[in-house]
Protein backbone atom coordinates (compact mmCIF):
# COMPACT_ATOMS: atom_id res chain seq x y z
CA UNK A 1 0.00 0.00 0.00
CA UNK A 2 1.30 3.46 -0.95
CA UNK A 3 0.78 6.15 1.68
CA UNK A 4 1.46 9.88 1.54
CA UNK A 5 3.75 11.66 3.97
CA UNK A 6 2.67 14.17 6.58
CA UNK A 7 3.36 17.67 5.27
CA UNK A 8 3.14 21.06 6.95
CA UNK A 9 -0.41 21.57 5.78
CA UNK A 10 -1.52 18.30 7.44
CA UNK A 11 0.26 19.25 10.67
CA UNK A 12 -1.50 22.61 10.72
CA UNK A 13 -4.88 20.97 10.19
CA UNK A 14 -4.13 18.50 13.01
CA UNK A 15 -3.30 21.45 15.28
CA UNK A 16 -6.59 23.05 14.37
CA UNK A 17 -8.46 19.84 15.19
CA UNK A 18 -6.73 18.85 18.46
CA UNK A 19 -5.04 22.07 19.54
CA UNK A 20 -1.37 23.04 19.05
CA UNK A 21 -0.35 21.68 22.45
CA UNK A 22 -1.64 18.22 21.51
CA UNK A 23 0.46 17.83 18.36
CA UNK A 24 4.12 16.75 18.46
CA UNK A 25 6.58 16.88 15.56
CA UNK A 26 9.90 17.06 17.42
CA UNK A 27 11.73 13.74 16.97
CA UNK A 28 13.15 13.75 20.48
CA UNK A 29 9.67 14.09 21.96
CA UNK A 30 8.24 11.50 19.54
CA UNK A 31 10.90 8.87 20.35
CA UNK A 32 8.77 7.42 23.16
CA UNK A 33 6.08 6.68 20.55
CA UNK A 34 8.38 4.61 18.31
CA UNK A 35 8.00 1.38 20.27
CA UNK A 36 6.06 -0.58 22.84
CA UNK A 37 7.58 -3.03 25.37
CA UNK A 38 9.11 -5.31 22.73
CA UNK A 39 12.84 -4.71 23.33
CA UNK A 40 14.27 -5.53 19.89
CA UNK A 41 15.10 -2.48 17.77
CA UNK A 42 13.65 -4.06 14.62
CA UNK A 43 10.22 -3.35 16.11
CA UNK A 44 10.74 0.42 16.30
CA UNK A 45 9.57 3.05 13.85
CA UNK A 46 9.44 6.85 14.03
CA UNK A 47 6.05 8.54 13.49
CA UNK A 48 5.85 11.70 11.42
CA UNK A 49 3.52 13.35 13.92
CA UNK A 50 1.92 12.44 17.26
CA UNK A 51 -1.59 13.70 18.07
CA UNK A 52 -3.27 13.53 21.48
CA UNK A 53 -7.01 14.08 20.95
CA UNK A 54 -9.32 14.64 23.90
CA UNK A 55 -12.72 13.82 22.36
CA UNK A 56 -14.34 11.34 20.01
CA UNK A 57 -15.17 14.22 17.66
CA UNK A 58 -11.50 15.13 17.37
CA UNK A 59 -10.61 11.50 16.58
CA UNK A 60 -13.33 11.48 13.94
CA UNK A 61 -11.91 14.58 12.28
CA UNK A 62 -8.37 13.15 12.38
CA UNK A 63 -9.49 9.96 10.65
CA UNK A 64 -11.44 11.89 8.02
CA UNK A 65 -8.31 13.93 7.29
CA UNK A 66 -6.18 10.77 7.15
CA UNK A 67 -8.54 9.19 4.62
CA UNK A 68 -8.55 12.34 2.52
CA UNK A 69 -4.75 12.55 2.48
CA UNK A 70 -4.06 8.78 2.46
CA UNK A 71 -1.96 8.90 5.63
CA UNK A 72 -1.73 5.91 8.01
CA UNK A 73 -2.95 6.29 11.61
CA UNK A 74 -1.61 4.13 14.44
CA UNK A 75 -3.74 4.16 17.64
CA UNK A 76 -1.77 3.98 20.88
CA UNK A 77 -2.61 3.55 24.53
CA UNK A 78 0.07 3.37 27.23
CA UNK A 79 2.56 1.56 25.01
CA UNK A 80 2.79 -1.47 27.32
CA UNK A 81 1.98 -3.96 24.55
CA UNK A 82 4.22 -6.90 23.72
CA UNK A 83 3.52 -7.44 20.02
CA UNK A 84 4.57 -4.14 18.37
CA UNK A 85 0.87 -3.43 17.91
CA UNK A 86 1.18 0.31 18.56
CA UNK A 87 4.31 0.82 16.44
CA UNK A 88 3.82 3.09 13.39
CA UNK A 89 5.45 0.74 10.88
CA UNK A 90 4.46 3.05 7.98
CA UNK A 91 5.19 6.31 9.83
CA UNK A 92 2.28 8.70 9.51
CA UNK A 93 0.18 9.73 12.51
CA UNK A 94 0.37 8.17 15.96
CA UNK A 95 -2.96 8.84 17.70
CA UNK A 96 -2.44 8.62 21.46
CA UNK A 97 -5.44 8.28 23.78
CA UNK A 98 -3.44 9.32 26.87
CA UNK A 99 -5.51 12.49 27.44
CA UNK A 100 -8.82 10.62 27.30
CA UNK A 101 -8.45 9.51 30.92
CA UNK A 102 -11.75 10.20 32.66
CA UNK A 103 -13.89 7.81 34.69
CA UNK A 104 -17.27 8.97 33.42
CA UNK A 105 -19.72 7.05 35.56
CA UNK A 106 -20.05 4.47 38.33
CA UNK A 107 -23.51 2.96 37.88
CA UNK A 108 -24.26 1.19 41.17
CA UNK A 109 -27.77 0.13 40.18
CA UNK A 110 -26.63 -1.77 37.08
CA UNK A 111 -23.08 -2.61 38.25
CA UNK A 112 -21.27 -0.79 35.44
CA UNK A 113 -18.34 1.58 35.24
CA UNK A 114 -18.06 3.77 32.14
CA UNK A 115 -14.58 5.03 31.34
CA UNK A 116 -12.46 6.60 28.63
CA UNK A 117 -9.69 4.49 27.07
CA UNK A 118 -6.78 6.32 28.73
CA UNK A 119 -7.73 5.30 32.28
CA UNK A 120 -5.27 2.76 33.71
CA UNK A 121 -6.58 -0.68 34.58
CA UNK A 122 -5.29 -0.17 38.11
CA UNK A 123 -7.46 2.94 38.55
CA UNK A 124 -10.51 0.94 37.49
CA UNK A 125 -9.67 -1.87 39.91
CA UNK A 126 -9.02 0.55 42.78
CA UNK A 127 -12.26 2.49 42.41
CA UNK A 128 -14.27 -0.71 42.03
CA UNK A 129 -12.69 -2.17 45.19
CA UNK A 130 -13.29 1.02 47.19
CA UNK A 131 -16.99 0.79 46.30
CA UNK A 132 -17.22 -2.90 47.22
CA UNK A 133 -17.06 -4.22 43.66
CA UNK A 134 -14.64 -6.26 41.60
CA UNK A 135 -13.39 -5.42 38.13
CA UNK A 136 -12.02 -8.85 37.30
CA UNK A 137 -9.82 -7.91 34.35
CA UNK A 138 -6.33 -8.22 35.81
CA UNK A 139 -3.32 -8.06 33.46
CA UNK A 140 0.04 -8.02 35.25
CA UNK A 141 0.59 -4.52 33.83
CA UNK A 142 -2.55 -3.15 35.54
CA UNK A 143 -0.72 -0.22 37.12
CA UNK A 144 0.60 1.02 33.77
CA UNK A 145 -1.63 -0.34 31.00
CA UNK A 146 -4.66 1.61 29.76
CA UNK A 147 -8.06 -0.01 29.74
CA UNK A 148 -8.32 0.91 26.05
CA UNK A 149 -5.23 -1.17 25.32
CA UNK A 150 -6.74 -4.05 27.29
CA UNK A 151 -9.79 -3.83 25.04
CA UNK A 152 -7.69 -3.64 21.88
CA UNK A 153 -5.80 -6.84 22.70
CA UNK A 154 -8.52 -8.59 24.75
CA UNK A 155 -5.99 -8.76 27.59
CA UNK A 156 -6.08 -11.80 29.83
CA UNK A 157 -4.03 -11.80 33.01
CA UNK A 158 -4.05 -13.47 36.38
CA UNK A 159 -7.78 -13.94 36.94
CA UNK A 160 -8.73 -15.21 33.47
CA UNK A 161 -9.03 -18.85 34.58
CA UNK A 162 -12.11 -18.01 36.70
CA UNK A 163 -13.34 -14.66 35.41
CA UNK A 164 -12.29 -14.72 31.76
CA UNK A 165 -10.39 -12.26 29.59
CA UNK A 166 -11.26 -8.59 29.11
CA UNK A 167 -13.98 -9.37 26.57
CA UNK A 168 -16.12 -11.01 29.25
CA UNK A 169 -16.37 -7.69 31.09
CA UNK A 170 -17.02 -5.39 28.10
CA UNK A 171 -20.71 -4.93 27.33
CA UNK A 172 -20.48 -1.79 25.25
CA UNK A 173 -18.08 0.59 23.53
CA UNK A 174 -18.25 3.93 21.81
CA UNK A 175 -16.03 3.70 18.75
CA UNK A 176 -14.82 5.82 15.86
CA UNK A 177 -14.65 3.73 12.70
CA UNK A 178 -11.81 4.17 10.17
CA UNK A 179 -14.13 6.33 8.06
CA UNK A 180 -14.55 8.77 10.95
CA UNK A 181 -18.11 7.65 11.73
CA UNK A 182 -18.96 7.50 15.44
CA UNK A 183 -21.23 4.84 16.90
CA UNK A 184 -22.10 3.03 20.15
CA UNK A 185 -21.96 -0.76 20.11
CA UNK A 186 -23.76 -2.58 22.91
CA UNK A 187 -24.24 -0.72 26.19
CA UNK A 188 -25.53 -1.69 29.63
CA UNK A 189 -27.84 -4.49 28.57
CA UNK A 190 -26.62 -7.79 30.01
CA UNK A 191 -28.26 -9.71 27.14
CA UNK A 192 -28.18 -8.42 23.59
CA UNK A 193 -28.44 -10.41 20.36
CA UNK A 194 -29.59 -7.51 18.22
CA UNK A 195 -27.68 -8.32 15.08
CA UNK A 196 -24.07 -9.47 14.88
CA UNK A 197 -21.98 -9.26 18.06
CA UNK A 198 -19.99 -6.22 16.94
CA UNK A 199 -18.60 -5.58 20.43
CA UNK A 200 -16.81 -8.93 20.31
CA UNK A 201 -15.56 -8.17 16.81
CA UNK A 202 -13.92 -4.97 18.01
CA UNK A 203 -12.52 -6.26 21.31
CA UNK A 204 -9.21 -7.85 20.38
CA UNK A 205 -9.01 -6.26 16.91
CA UNK A 206 -5.83 -4.41 17.97
CA UNK A 207 -6.90 -1.00 16.74
CA UNK A 208 -7.23 -2.15 13.12
CA UNK A 209 -11.03 -1.73 12.85
CA UNK A 210 -11.74 1.34 14.95
CA UNK A 211 -10.64 3.52 17.86
CA UNK A 212 -12.51 3.01 21.14
CA UNK A 213 -13.47 6.22 22.95
CA UNK A 214 -15.73 4.98 25.75
CA UNK A 215 -15.98 1.59 27.46
CA UNK A 216 -18.84 0.07 29.46
CA UNK A 217 -17.25 -2.26 32.05
CA UNK A 218 -19.29 -4.83 33.97
CA UNK A 219 -18.56 -5.00 37.68
CA UNK A 220 -19.13 -7.88 40.09
CA UNK A 221 -19.76 -7.96 43.83
CA UNK A 222 -16.37 -8.15 45.49
CA UNK A 223 -15.70 -11.54 47.16
CA UNK A 224 -15.34 -11.07 50.91
CA UNK A 225 -12.38 -13.38 51.41
CA UNK A 226 -9.41 -14.62 49.43
CA UNK A 227 -6.16 -16.48 49.96
CA UNK A 228 -3.03 -17.13 47.90
CA UNK A 229 -1.02 -20.34 47.98
CA UNK A 230 2.62 -20.64 46.92
CA UNK A 231 3.64 -24.23 46.23
CA UNK A 232 7.26 -24.98 45.25
CA UNK A 233 8.08 -28.14 43.30
CA UNK A 234 11.35 -29.95 42.61
CA UNK A 235 10.93 -29.74 38.84
CA UNK A 236 8.81 -28.02 36.22
CA UNK A 237 7.07 -31.12 34.93
CA UNK A 238 5.81 -32.15 38.35
CA UNK A 239 4.57 -28.63 38.99
CA UNK A 240 2.72 -28.32 35.71
CA UNK A 241 1.13 -31.76 36.12
CA UNK A 242 -0.71 -30.41 39.16
CA UNK A 243 -2.69 -27.84 37.17
CA UNK A 244 -5.31 -30.14 35.58
CA UNK A 245 -5.49 -32.11 38.85
CA UNK A 246 -6.55 -29.08 40.90
CA UNK A 247 -9.60 -28.44 38.75
CA UNK A 248 -10.58 -32.07 38.07
CA UNK A 249 -9.85 -33.78 41.41
CA UNK A 250 -10.85 -30.94 43.71
CA UNK A 251 -13.66 -29.65 41.51
CA UNK A 252 -12.51 -26.10 42.24
CA UNK A 253 -11.97 -23.29 39.74
CA UNK A 254 -9.39 -21.03 41.41
CA UNK A 255 -9.23 -17.32 40.70
CA UNK A 256 -5.67 -17.78 39.44
CA UNK A 257 -3.19 -20.56 38.73
CA UNK A 258 0.20 -19.13 37.79
CA UNK A 259 3.56 -20.81 37.28
CA UNK A 260 7.24 -19.87 37.23
CA UNK A 261 10.15 -22.12 36.30
CA UNK A 262 13.53 -22.17 38.09
CA UNK A 263 15.11 -19.54 35.81
CA UNK A 264 12.21 -17.20 36.54
CA UNK A 265 12.45 -17.80 40.29
CA UNK A 266 16.16 -16.97 40.29
CA UNK A 267 15.68 -13.88 38.10
CA UNK A 268 12.86 -12.57 40.31
CA UNK A 269 14.86 -13.17 43.50
CA UNK A 270 17.87 -11.36 42.07
CA UNK A 271 15.73 -8.47 40.80
CA UNK A 272 13.98 -8.04 44.15
CA UNK A 273 17.27 -8.55 46.01
CA UNK A 274 15.79 -10.98 48.48
CA UNK A 275 15.85 -14.69 49.16
CA UNK A 276 12.60 -16.19 47.92
CA UNK A 277 11.13 -19.16 49.83
CA UNK A 278 12.49 -22.39 48.36
CA UNK A 279 14.48 -20.22 45.95
CA UNK A 280 16.27 -23.28 44.58
CA UNK A 281 13.00 -25.02 43.63
CA UNK A 282 12.50 -26.23 40.10
CA UNK A 283 9.18 -24.38 39.79
CA UNK A 284 6.53 -22.40 41.63
CA UNK A 285 2.79 -22.75 41.34
CA UNK A 286 0.78 -19.79 42.67
CA UNK A 287 -2.91 -20.43 43.30
CA UNK A 288 -5.47 -17.86 44.43
CA UNK A 289 -8.97 -18.68 45.61
CA UNK A 290 -11.79 -16.37 46.67
CA UNK A 291 -15.10 -16.89 48.43
CA UNK A 292 -17.83 -15.10 50.32
CA UNK A 293 -17.35 -17.22 53.46
CA UNK A 294 -14.22 -18.00 55.44
CA UNK A 295 -15.26 -21.62 55.90
CA UNK A 296 -15.60 -22.24 52.17
CA UNK A 297 -12.31 -20.47 51.53
CA UNK A 298 -10.47 -22.62 54.08
CA UNK A 299 -12.07 -25.78 52.74
CA UNK A 300 -10.95 -24.96 49.20
CA UNK A 301 -7.39 -23.94 49.89
CA UNK A 302 -6.89 -26.92 52.21
CA UNK A 303 -8.17 -29.27 49.49
CA UNK A 304 -5.87 -27.68 46.92
CA UNK A 305 -2.92 -27.78 49.33
CA UNK A 306 -3.47 -31.47 50.02
CA UNK A 307 -3.59 -32.29 46.31
CA UNK A 308 -0.35 -30.37 45.75
CA UNK A 309 1.44 -32.13 48.62
CA UNK A 310 0.17 -35.53 47.46
CA UNK A 311 1.57 -34.82 44.00
CA UNK A 312 5.11 -33.65 44.68
CA UNK A 313 4.67 -30.27 46.35
CA UNK A 314 7.60 -29.39 48.62
CA UNK A 315 5.62 -27.03 50.83
CA UNK A 316 2.43 -24.97 50.89
CA UNK A 317 2.77 -21.35 51.95
CA UNK A 318 -0.53 -19.52 52.52
CA UNK A 319 -1.04 -15.77 52.17
CA UNK A 320 -4.27 -14.80 53.91
CA UNK A 321 -3.72 -11.07 54.36
CA UNK A 322 -2.65 -8.23 52.08
CA UNK A 323 1.00 -8.22 53.19
CA UNK A 324 1.63 -11.95 52.81
CA UNK A 325 -0.29 -12.08 49.53
CA UNK A 326 1.83 -9.26 48.10
CA UNK A 327 5.01 -11.14 49.08
CA UNK A 328 3.79 -14.16 47.11
CA UNK A 329 2.57 -12.21 44.08
CA UNK A 330 5.42 -9.71 43.71
CA UNK A 331 7.99 -12.14 42.20
CA UNK A 332 5.43 -13.18 39.58
CA UNK A 333 4.40 -9.63 38.73
CA UNK A 334 7.95 -8.35 38.35
CA UNK A 335 9.06 -11.10 35.97
CA UNK A 336 9.07 -9.09 32.75
CA UNK A 337 11.32 -6.48 34.38
CA UNK A 338 13.48 -9.14 36.02
CA UNK A 339 14.10 -10.99 32.76
CA UNK A 340 14.92 -7.68 31.08
CA UNK A 341 17.72 -7.22 33.61
CA UNK A 342 18.93 -10.79 33.04
CA UNK A 343 18.95 -10.25 29.27
CA UNK A 344 18.09 -6.76 27.95
CA UNK A 345 17.27 -8.30 24.58
CA UNK A 346 14.75 -11.12 24.74
CA UNK A 347 11.74 -12.46 22.85
CA UNK A 348 8.67 -13.09 25.01
CA UNK A 349 6.12 -15.40 23.44
CA UNK A 350 2.46 -15.78 24.28
CA UNK A 351 1.46 -19.24 23.10
CA UNK A 352 -1.67 -20.91 24.42
CA UNK A 353 -2.65 -24.59 24.46
CA UNK A 354 -5.53 -26.57 25.96
CA UNK A 355 -4.95 -26.86 29.71
CA UNK A 356 -4.45 -30.62 29.52
CA UNK A 357 -1.57 -30.08 27.08
CA UNK A 358 0.43 -27.71 29.29
CA UNK A 359 2.74 -30.44 30.67
CA UNK A 360 3.55 -31.74 27.18
CA UNK A 361 4.09 -28.23 25.78
CA UNK A 362 6.40 -27.14 28.59
CA UNK A 363 8.34 -30.37 28.19
CA UNK A 364 8.73 -29.72 24.48
CA UNK A 365 9.99 -26.18 25.11
CA UNK A 366 12.64 -27.59 27.46
CA UNK A 367 13.80 -29.98 24.70
CA UNK A 368 13.93 -27.17 22.13
CA UNK A 369 15.98 -25.00 24.51
CA UNK A 370 18.45 -27.81 25.15
CA UNK A 371 18.70 -28.66 21.45
CA UNK A 372 19.65 -25.10 20.52
CA UNK A 373 21.68 -24.22 23.64
CA UNK A 374 19.46 -21.28 24.53
CA UNK A 375 17.76 -20.36 27.79
CA UNK A 376 13.96 -20.19 27.53
CA UNK A 377 12.48 -19.40 30.95
CA UNK A 378 8.76 -20.11 31.08
CA UNK A 379 6.06 -18.55 33.21
CA UNK A 380 2.44 -17.66 32.75
CA UNK A 381 -1.17 -18.46 33.35
CA UNK A 382 -1.24 -22.21 33.88
CA UNK A 383 -4.96 -22.33 34.59
CA UNK A 384 -5.85 -21.22 31.06
CA UNK A 385 -2.95 -22.74 29.13
CA UNK A 386 -1.18 -19.44 28.40
CA UNK A 387 2.62 -19.89 28.42
CA UNK A 388 5.11 -17.02 28.19
CA UNK A 389 8.16 -18.80 26.79
CA UNK A 390 10.89 -16.14 26.82
CA UNK A 391 13.97 -16.55 24.63
CA UNK A 392 17.05 -14.86 26.15
CA UNK A 393 19.76 -13.41 23.91
CA UNK A 394 22.38 -13.09 26.68
CA UNK A 395 25.90 -13.20 25.17
CA UNK A 396 25.01 -14.12 21.55
CA UNK A 397 26.07 -11.78 18.77
CA UNK A 398 23.23 -10.23 16.77
CA UNK A 399 23.55 -12.52 13.77
CA UNK A 400 23.55 -15.69 15.89
CA UNK A 401 20.60 -14.39 17.93
CA UNK A 402 18.47 -13.74 14.86
CA UNK A 403 19.24 -17.17 13.40
CA UNK A 404 18.66 -19.09 16.63
CA UNK A 405 15.53 -17.08 17.46
CA UNK A 406 13.90 -17.75 14.09
CA UNK A 407 14.64 -21.49 14.28
CA UNK A 408 13.47 -21.81 17.89
CA UNK A 409 10.25 -19.84 17.29
CA UNK A 410 9.42 -22.00 14.28
CA UNK A 411 9.81 -25.14 16.42
CA UNK A 412 7.83 -23.68 19.32
CA UNK A 413 4.97 -22.65 17.01
CA UNK A 414 4.97 -26.04 15.28
CA UNK A 415 4.74 -27.78 18.67
CA UNK A 416 2.03 -25.37 19.83
CA UNK A 417 -0.21 -26.17 16.87
CA UNK A 418 0.49 -29.90 17.17
CA UNK A 419 -0.96 -29.73 20.70
CA UNK A 420 -4.06 -27.86 19.51
CA UNK A 421 -2.77 -24.43 20.49
CA UNK A 422 -2.56 -20.93 19.02
CA UNK A 423 0.05 -18.18 18.58
CA UNK A 424 -1.27 -15.74 21.17
CA UNK A 425 -3.39 -15.97 24.29
CA UNK A 426 -3.40 -12.31 25.34
CA UNK A 427 -0.59 -10.18 23.87
CA UNK A 428 -1.98 -10.16 20.34
CA UNK A 429 -0.43 -10.53 16.89
CA UNK A 430 0.56 -6.94 16.12
CA UNK A 431 3.47 -6.62 13.72
CA UNK A 432 5.66 -9.06 15.62
CA UNK A 433 3.69 -12.23 14.86
CA UNK A 434 2.17 -11.23 11.53
CA UNK A 435 4.45 -13.52 9.51
CA UNK A 436 3.72 -16.45 11.81
CA UNK A 437 -0.01 -15.71 11.54
CA UNK A 438 0.20 -16.06 7.76
CA UNK A 439 2.09 -19.33 8.07
CA UNK A 440 0.10 -21.06 10.79
CA UNK A 441 -3.47 -19.75 10.49
CA UNK A 442 -6.01 -21.36 8.17
CA UNK A 443 -6.04 -19.33 4.91
CA UNK A 444 -9.84 -19.32 5.01
CA UNK A 445 -9.70 -17.41 8.31
CA UNK A 446 -7.01 -15.07 6.99
CA UNK A 447 -9.31 -14.18 4.09
CA UNK A 448 -12.22 -13.53 6.46
CA UNK A 449 -10.06 -11.10 8.45
CA UNK A 450 -8.93 -9.36 5.27
CA UNK A 451 -12.54 -9.05 4.05
CA UNK A 452 -13.66 -7.46 7.31
CA UNK A 453 -10.68 -5.10 7.28
CA UNK A 454 -11.33 -4.00 3.69
CA UNK A 455 -15.04 -3.52 4.32
CA UNK A 456 -14.54 -1.26 7.35
CA UNK A 457 -11.30 0.41 6.29
CA UNK A 458 -11.28 0.56 2.45
CA UNK A 459 -8.26 2.89 2.34
CA UNK A 460 -6.37 0.69 4.84
CA UNK A 461 -5.29 3.71 6.87
CA UNK A 462 -5.95 2.39 10.39
CA UNK A 463 -3.04 0.58 12.06
CA UNK A 464 -1.70 -0.96 8.84
CA UNK A 465 0.93 -3.68 9.03
CA UNK A 466 -0.73 -5.44 11.95
CA UNK A 467 -2.30 -8.91 12.30
CA UNK A 468 -2.38 -9.84 8.59
CA UNK A 469 -0.74 -8.64 5.38
CA UNK A 470 -3.17 -6.38 3.51
CA UNK A 471 -0.78 -5.30 0.74
CA UNK A 472 -2.73 -7.38 -1.77
CA UNK A 473 -6.07 -5.68 -1.01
Amino acid sequence: MKYNTVNESVVNRLKKIAGPGNVLTDQEKMEAYTHDEVPETQWRSMPEVVVKPETAHQISEILKLANLEMIPVTPRGAGTGLAAGAVPVYGGIVLSTEKMNKIIELDRENLFMVVEPGVTTGEVQKLAAEEGYLYAGDPCSADSSFIGGNVATNAGGNKAVKYGCTSRHIYGIDIVLPSGEITTLGGKCVKDVTGYNLVSLMVGSEGTLGIVTKIYLKLLPKPRHNAVLLVPFADMQTAINIVPAVMTQAGIIPTSIEFMDSLCIKSAGSFLDRQLPHGDAGAYIIIEVDSNTESQLEEEFEAIGNICMDNGGLDVLVGNNAATQEKIWKPRRCLAEALRVTSPIYCMEDIVVPVSQIPAMVGEIEKIAERHSIKIPCFGHAGDGNIHATLLKEDMDDQTWQSVKETVLEEIYQATYSFGGKLSGEHGIGAKRRAAMIKFMDPVQINIIKSIKKALDPNLILNPGKIVDTSDL
